[in-house]
């Protein structure tokens, strides 16, 4: 396997400095929008056929007057267009308020529009049923041509407090207008605006799945799946170890704490979606709590890969001062990572801090992916050096997996800036679910990779660092060559075997058990220590050189 060149790790870094997207919140379906003063409220969401809006208005009415009357009325949109819907600012979906055709040509859908009067708070605040029959909806025509005579009708009959039913699986703009009007007073001078009045109004859409959208149906289910996958690696996994938890690795360990981390961050996400389902709505500290859980979740993994890549514990028995390196890295990640998600939720996501955010998570991205593939070149050659078979097929199948990873990330970028970004008209709502599952998928393909690379097993030792075997044998091995080349073609004259070769393998083995009862770590505190073991090994290396050179 030929190891990367400078053009591909380019390649990557471009890639991953092109690769910052916005997390997209699941669509919540119940609003309370408090009403003080003439207000209007826009709403947005996919709809699923069939799905019923409900609108509710709750509040005290002796803090309202009684010669108010209230004109409520209301406008819904569907547009094959995702962007149409919630790309558009509120103060331009107003202006759509009441429009009977498309903001383009080649644009389709449908609208549907009504009023309630009512004639103080009191019928206000009453749940009753507010229209006979559904008002029909009509198709939306080209900019340039008349409005449509065709009007289709609803067969069924509406419910308490519904208003209209949507008519296909689609994006949805609902605009609400409130209008108070003065009853029994002829004053013109008065406006209805000077009378005090508050209330607050409730907004619902349920259909055939409960609160849940099209857009996030697909999302929850990966999710749930994903929740499993996960269990059963970390089942897994705690087989592996408890059947080898003699020869367990260092790195095992980080493996296991990423796996733990994944699992609970798909549980939090799907408890996530199903509160929305059932509920209507999400629980604001809840979601922040999936937010820096995944955050923390992915700079882990970011950590774990590069250490992998850099050979601890296989390679290398230390980190030495590249800990505080790794150190850095991880928490500047998890640092934007959870001010964009946790800025995300809470709705200052916008404009400046959005751009720095994504800016810096891509730039720390580029950075992880070219440390990981200079680190796997650097760790890849000296194997070679070394010539150790076993770990250098290691490092070659993760190689392969990272390099197919990068291929795989380069063509699902193509295909959703080709589908999502470069279109007038975004139609493939459907699927905009794929760009946060991809991602996910993509990392835990590589995780499952390395889970089966680095497995506890009875020959786990033979990945671990020895310095026995790494640097003595290593050298012996690569003198031995020198050696025989010198001499190739020569007839040695003079050479007996020896008599005592046996006793001096034996009497070398006896000191190896020794120098290993020695210098290498055997109890807990060894093995959680390791930082400050770094300065002792290091003087245990230098004096066994000299003592080489002597």
């Amino acid at each position: 396997m030929k190891m990367p060149d400078a053009q591909t790790r380019w390649s990557c870094f471009l890639l991953l400095a092109s690769l910052f997207r916005v997390g997209t919140a699941a669509e919540v379906s119940v609003w309370k929008v408090d009403i003080n003063s003439t207000q209007d409220a826009v709403f947005r969401k996919t709809l699923y056929a069939n799905t019923t809006i409900f609108m509710k208005f709750q509040g005290d009415i002796g803090s309202c007057d009684r010669n108010l009357a209230f004109n409520i009325s209301w406008y819904l949109r569907s547009s094959v267009c995702y962007n149409e819907v919630f790309n558009t600012p509120d103060n331009k979906a107003m202006n759509m308020f009441g429009m009977d055709h498309m903001l383009k040509d080649g644009w389709s859908g449908f609208y549907s529009q009504g009023y309630m009067y009512f004639d103080n708070c009191s019928s206000l605040f009453l749940p009753r049923v507010y229209y006979p029959d559904f008002n029909p909806y009509q198709p939306l025509t080209s900019p340039k041509s008349d409005p449509s005579n065709q009007s289709l009708f609803w067969p069924d009959k509406p419910d308490i407090s519904a208003v209209a039913k949507a008519w296909q699986d689609s994006p949805y703009l609902f605009i609400v207008k409130v209008q108070p009007l003065l009853r029994g007073i002829e004053d013109d001078d008065i406006g209805a605006e000077q009378f005090s009045f508050t209330f607050a109004m409730k907004v619902e859409m349920k259909g055939p799945h409960d609160y849940s959208s099209p857009a996030d149906w697909p999302l929850m289910m990966f999710f749930m799946v994903m929740c499993i996958v996960y269990v059963l690696f970390g089942a897994l996994w705690l087989f592996w170890c408890a059947c080898y938890w003699r020869d367990l690795l260092r790195i095992q360990f980080w493996i296991g704490a990423v796996i733990i981390l994944g699992m609970l961050e798909k549980a939090v996400f799907y408890s996530e979606y199903q509160s929305i389902r059932y509920k209507g709505d999400y629980v604001q500290g809840a979601v922040i709590f999936a937010e820096l859980l995944s955050a923390l979740k992915r700079s882990l993994a970011r950590i774990l890969v590069l250490i992998v890549s850099l050979g601890y514990g296989i390679v290398r028995p230390r980190l030495g001062t590249t800990v505080h390196r790794l150190v850095a890295v991880g928490l500047l990640y998890l640092l934007f990572s959870s001010v964009e998600g946790v800025l995300r939720v809470t709705g200052g996501f916008y404009e400046t801090v959005a751009l720095v955010a994504n800016l810096s998570l891509s730039l720390i991205d580029s950075c992880v992916m070219w440390w990981i593939f200079i680190s796997l070149s650097q760790t890849t050659r000296l194997l070679k050096l070394r010539r150790n078979v076993v770990k250098l097929s290691l490092y070659q199948h993760f190689t392969n997996t990272l390099i197919f990873s990068v291929v795989a990330s380069i063509i699902f970028i193509i295909w959703t800036t080709k589908v999502f970004k470069l279109v007038d008209c975004q139609t493939g709502w459907r699927d905009l679910w794929v760009d946060d599952a991809f991602w996910r998928l993509l990392f835990s393909t590589i995780l499952l990779v390395i889970m089966v690379l680095l497995r506890p097993s009875a020959n786990s030792q033979r990945f671990s660092h020895s310095p026995l075997i790494d640097e003595d044998d290593d050298e012996e091995e690569a003198k031995e060559p020198m050696l025989n080349e010198a001499f190739e073609g020569m007839k040695m004259r003079g050479s007996k075997p020896d008599s005592n070769g046996s006793q001096k393998l034996l009497s070398k083995e006896d000191e190896d058990l020794k120098w290993v009862e020695e210098n290498i770590p055997t109890t807990v505190a060894d093995v959680a220590l390791p930082v400050m073991l770094d300065e002792e090994e290091e003087i245990l290396k230098t004096k066994m050189e000299r003592s080489k050179m002597e």
